[in-house]
């Protein structure tokens, strides 16, 4: 490992004691926002520092059994050589690790998400397909532990969605947008619709937005004057309340033509305040995806861009495969993933990003 990759570590080490010392400060902890963030940067410099102590003593072990090869006793000298091949071999691995823990990381990783789902080309079997994506994602949050809540759904008359907005929240366990981040795009399904009578393969397609939900103090401020705000009666599951009062909120933000709509609870107030956070969250990824375009006339991202338009991945029925356009990653075993076992693809996702980053700080080295 080089001498300065080698100073940082030891340098984080120092930060790390310095985390510790500073929210033992009782000033410190009655900050709450001030707080929780250094709570976070410790949590994440403890685990980086962790692997560099765990380095460096792998390179004493190394330097202990190198010492024993050098001996005349044979015995202790196979067991010398077999301590040095597993080191050198774990050292490689925490050196990869410890690369890729610096990687420069998106806040809005560690932040809870929305998930937006609409059917595209392909009427009643698109609609059909969103119903069987939203299924997939409520089953790979209930396998994460997270918490999920429906924000408005329009329903297709012969099941599925035309639209479904979710709400997903860590519940503990930061991370949501950082692991459903590649999940926004196109996705495209093979197969023969329920409604086919002659077993013609079709193809439909919807689209899939993740928006990392914002926090109260970075919120976009919005001007009164640029919102309309209509109320409407919920449609669709919701028990007694739903038809009687118009508790459904719906707010365009008059400058941008951007809508969001809450339909969920029964409260006016609650539904408000939902549809506005879904209206910053999405004014924010606007501003962000227009920022990107502007980056992408010198760089385009493998797996990164989230440009709707792009399709990402294609779910094959017939042949049992998931594709996955942007890595060349092909899985059969597609049932599974729609059944919420998203894992195998989401970590190949996040482990392309890694080594997309790595290269390109390898290029700028």
């Amino acid at each position: 490992m080089n001498p300065s990759l080698r100073d940082r570590f030891e340098r984080l080490a120092l930060r790390l004691a310095e985390l510790d010392a500073t929210l033992s400060d009782p000033d410190v902890a009655a900050d709450a926002q001030r707080y929780r963030a250094l709570l976070r940067e410790q949590a994440e410099v403890q685990g980086i520092v962790t692997r560099w102590q765990r380095y460096r003593q792998r390179e004493a072990d190394i330097a202990a059994a190198r010492e024993l090869l050098a001996g005349d006793d044979a015995e202790m000298a196979a067991m010398a050589a077999e301590e040095i091949a597993g080191a050198e071999a774990e050292m490689q691995r925490l050196q990869a690790e410890l690369q890729t823990a610096l990687l420069p990381k998106d806040p809005d990783d560690e932040r809870n998400a929305f998930l937006e789902i609409r059917a595209g080309t392909g009427g009643d079997e698109s609609a059909l397909f969103a119903g069987d994506l939203a299924r997939m994602y409520l089953r790979f949050c209930e396998r994460q532990g997270w918490r999920t809540e429906v924000l408005s759904q329009n329903e297709s008359e012969l099941g599925g969605y035309k639209e479904l907005v979710l709400r997903i929240a860590g519940h503990g366990a930061p991370g949501v947008y950082g692991r459903m981040r590649f999940e926004s795009g196109g996705h495209r399904v093979q197969r023969v619709p329920a409604t086919e009578s002659q077993g013609r393969i079709h193809t439909s397609a919807c689209t899939v937005a993740v928006l990392p939900e914002p926090d109260e103090a970075e919120a976009i401020t919005l001007n009164p004057a640029d919102l309309r705000i209509d109320t409407f009666r919920a449609s669709g599951a919701g028990g007694q309340h739903v038809n009687k009062t118009d508790s459904a909120i719906r707010i365009t933000h008059l400058p941008t033509g951007l809508v969001a709509e809450c339909q969920d609870d029964r409260s006016q107030h609650r539904n408000k305040a939902r549809a506005l956070a879904v209206l910053q969250a999405r004014l924010r990824d606007k501003e962000a995806s227009e920022r990107a375009a502007r980056e992408a006339a010198t760089r385009k991202s493998l797996v990164g861009s989230g440009d709707r338009s792009d399709r990402i991945r294609t779910y094959n029925y017939p042949q049992g495969r998931l594709t996955d356009h942007r890595i060349n990653l092909t899985l059969y075993k597609l049932q599974q993933v729609l059944d919420g076992d998203l894992g195998d693809v989401i970590d190949a996702l996040v482990a392309a990003r890694a080594a997309e980053q790595l290269a390109e700080l390898g290029g700028g080295g």
